[in-house]
């Protein structure tokens, strides 16, 4: 899919910045406002489709402006959940992956913020894909608006910044994202039930607290370690562990909200016994529950390196290691894998 490139992309403006494009082609406020509730609530993909918006301004705007940041390219269901694997292509067509996960009355989207991702964590597919670029704000949203045209019997109750990429170091069209995915006018999802991923970039942890949206926080933990987070995620020699959890600690006390730990199981390496104490001593420190994530196989990617020696913790020692942290009274989930047959499951994501 082509866009031309003097064409303005009004899909991804904030309510703020519609008012102001409007205005400034000679435009009243409000138009901004009917314009934002069809593209954001009603899902309108044609100028056509908005109807009390004037035809002259209509032909302006279909001039001028887009309506159109992605195109679903394929999509694909998994036979074991439901769980649905949608690739998206971009304007300078890089391709882009999104995953509906059902659960019951719970429907999370997954959403990315990154065509790749420039963080190299061992264990997922989407670092070894390396980094291409920043989606903009309306490729960040047009993955739950089209999700959701897609699925017209499937309400989407909860969005999770956790797809491929990460959404701290593509900030400010995060947060422009957060603002029309949260603005009162919109009828998305609540913003209790949006979370932030992140594998830890502290300023902006703490800037994203001071932002007022109050989205739920989790950080990429996998180890409770230094060294061996530093092995496992390069990031970590960058951004200490040390810095982030003081980071989460001021996200809590400004937010008020908890953090969720999110723990990739990896055998031999942060499954241990110390592991678990050491994983229940930060919760302890910090209000927050643990979200134990099976590996999933990233052989997809042909890997090498310490990426293809990288094995699963078996389900009794996952039991076991559940069981420890529980009986230090650790808040524990145990998120069953959803999506592996179509590699769309937890950190499986990529394009070759």
């Amino acid at each position: 899919m082509k866009i031309q490139d003097h064409k303005i992309e009004l899909k991804g403006m904030t309510l703020e910045k519609l008012r102001e494009y409007l205005e400034s082609i000679g435009e009243k406020k409000f138009r901004g406002n009917q314009i934002f509730n069809w593209m954001y609530n009603n899902l309108a993909m044609e100028f056509d489709e908005m109807q009390n918006i004037p035809k002259p301004l209509r032909d302006k705007l279909q001039s001028e402006t887009t309506l159109k940041t992605l195109e679903l390219k394929t999509s694909k269901s998994s036979n074991n959940t439901g769980t649905v694997k949608y690739v998206f292509s971009t304007y300078d067509d890089r391709n882009i992956e999104t995953v509906l996960i059902p659960d019951g009355e719970r429907n999370t989207l997954c959403i990315s913020t990154q065509v790749g991702c420039p963080l190299d964590c061992k264990f997922c597919a989407t670092g070894l894909m390396g980094y291409k670029r920043n989606l903009s704000t309306g490729e960040i949203v047009d993955q739950y608006f089209l999700s959701a045209k897609a699925n017209p019997k499937t309400s989407i109750t909860n969005i999770v910044y956790m797809g491929m990429g990460e959404p701290l170091l593509n900030f400010e069209r995060t947060l422009e994202s957060l603002d029309i995915f949260t603005h009162e006018l919109n009828k998305v999802v609540g913003r209790n039930r949006i979370t932030v991923s992140t594998s830890g970039i502290p300023q902006r942890i703490i800037d994203l607290a001071e932002s007022g949206y109050r989205v739920k926080m989790a950080l990429s933990l996998h180890s409770c370690f230094e060294d061996i987070r530093s092995r496992i995620m390069p990031i970590n020699n960058k951004y200490s562990l040390s810095d982030n959890l003081d980071a989460l600690k001021q996200y809590v006390r400004i937010s008020k909200t908890k953090i969720t730990f999110e723990y990739t199981m990896l055998k031999g390496i942060n499954d241990r016994k110390e592991d678990a104490e050491a994983l229940a001593k930060i919760c302890k420190d910090i209000p927050s529950k643990v979200n134990v994530i099976p590996f999933n196989s990233i052989a997809h990617m042909s890997p090498g390196g310490i990426s293809a020696e990288l094995e699963p913790t078996s389900k009794s020692g996952i039991l076991d290691f559940v069981e420890e942290l529980r009986n230090r009274n650790v808040r524990v989930m145990v998120r069953e894998t959803q999506g592996d047959d179509i590699a769309a499951a937890c950190g499986q994501l990529a394009v070759n």
